[in-house]
């Protein structure tokens, strides 16, 4: 059987922690920014950890599971 391979699209906004938590960006980040406040693209620059409902999918996306 051949290997499995990892979804182009996951492997570029993914990334595996230390831990092995799954790090992702925020959205919303990247047009029409004036009217957004300066707090708030602060809090968009900071990347997020991906939610445990989420993790499985995105694990399988990296074939990794």
């Amino acid at each position: 059987m051949p290997k499995m391979k990892t979804k182009s699209s996951a492997k570029k906004r993914f990334k595996l922690t230390g831990t092995g938590q799954i790090k992702r960006k925020h959205a919303f980040k990247s047009h029409i920014l004036t009217k957004k406040s300066k707090k708030r693209k602060l809090k968009l620059t900071h990347a997020g950890l991906v939610h445990k409902a989420d993790r499985n999918n995105i694990l399988k996306q990296l074939a990794l599971k």
